[in-house]
């Protein structure tokens, strides 16, 4: 296996907002490409209920879009307007994200069959599908696409569900807005050491 190219795949897949080509169509073939390779990652007892909803209907496009400014376009100019440094600019990439939705080409909303109402369940439920959409957004940033992890739209998931017709019985893990990138020459981002954040064998207490 050739690591540098796995390393720099890993250490190059960001969070893509303001760099979405707006314009550029996605082919439909390459979103079943990268779903086909997310659904080799794990799930719990190998359940395999995965569902995945891809959304190219400019309507429901919309819909979508107007749902996830009701739920989260508030908190996004609140936080933004006094953040600072990295952080503001997150805000600002994700208020963008919000004011443009309708414009990315393609959603995708990756989904569970099932619900859980207790929240021991809750890391082996989420385990089972949210590997499978990372690997699906380390697909699409081999193929030179780009999108986001976005939760805002669950405020309104029960409108979202009725927009796209997905059961009562199936939950949504995400949105994800898909796009060609502009340009390619994503950098590895700002992280602290892995020494000061790694603990051997016991908690390190004398370290926050």
């Amino acid at each position: 296996m050739d690591t540098t190219a796995a390393d720099h795949l890993l250490s190059t897949t960001r969070s893509v907002r303001k760099r979405l080509d707006l314009e550029r169509p996605v082919e439909p073939e390459i979103i079943l490409e990268c779903i086909r390779l997310a659904v080799q990652a794990p799930t719990g007892s190998n359940t395999q209920l995965w569902r995945w909803v891809v959304v190219t209907d400019q309507a429901k496009r919309t819909g979508l879009a107007e749902l996830y400014r009701e739920a989260g376009a508030g908190y996004l100019r609140s936080a933004g307007a006094t953040a600072e440094g990295q952080s503001k600019r997150v805000y600002d990439s994700a208020m963008y994200l919000a004011d443009n939705l309708e414009h990315v080409p393609v959603h995708v909303i990756p989904c569970l069959v099932g619900r859980i109402d207790d929240v021991r369940h809750a890391a082996g439920f989420y385990g089972s599908i949210l590997p499978a959409a990372w690997s699906f957004m380390l697909a699409l940033r081999a193929r030179g696409l780009g999108s986001a992890w976005t939760t805002i739209h669950l405020g309104r998931e029960a409108e979202a569900a009725a927009l796209l017709g997905i059961p009562d019985n199936v939950t949504q893990a995400a949105l994800l807005p898909v796009a060609y990138t502009i340009g390619t020459d994503f950098k590895p981002a700002s992280r602290p050491p892995v020494e000061e954040i790694t603990y051997w064998d016991t908690w390190d207490h004398t370290r926050p």
